[in-house]
């Protein structure tokens, strides 16, 4: 069984994760959603509620969400996973990314690190950016399922005007 996991914090969870995380689930026997406590960032969602937004809308049946906290290469490790599988929007995300890459690598030198480009018309697309775009009162319908706009809705009161 070849298995990969695709962590972030999902904080929230946007179409163009799920796209990425859907063209996944066709190459590759099981995909791990895998929804990083996140205690390096603030995040505007807790960790259960980042984990229903992801299950809700990880709608395959070779698809499955967990969350993890410490080091991924553990996580992998303890999952008998050796594949990490990241999206890359831009030539400015590479840098980073490969860094993250090589440091997996190093910590464990099973780990591969796959690179996927965002479909076309999500390679503008970040957790950040809807919540921005939330936190001044936009619409982000566009950005993300239903369910995370609602509950972006519900956590975000837009400004006064």
């Amino acid at each position: 069984m070849i298995r990969a996991v695709f962590p972030g914090t999902f904080d929230p969870i946007t179409l163009g994760h799920e796209a990425l995380i859907h063209r996944a689930s066709d190459l590759f026997d099981e995909i791990i959603v895998a929804v990083a406590a996140g205690v390096h960032k603030q995040a505007i969602f807790s960790l259960e509620e980042r984990l229903q937004m992801a299950e809700k809308s990880c709608g395959k049946k070779n698809v499955r969400v967990m969350s993890f906290e410490g080091l991924l290469a553990d996580f992998l490790r303890d999952h008998q996973c050796r594949i990490i599988l990241r999206g890359l929007r831009a030539v400015s995300d590479f840098e980073f990314e490969s860094q993250l890459a090589h440091v997996n690598k190093t910590l464990d030198g099973n780990l591969e690190t796959l690179f996927l480009p965002p479909n076309n018309e999500y390679i503008h697309l970040s957790s950040t950016m809807v919540r921005e775009v939330a936190l001044l009162g936009g619409d982000v319908r566009k950005f993300v399922s239903t369910h995370v706009a609602a509950a972006l809705l519900q956590k975000i009161s837009p400004p006064c005007r």
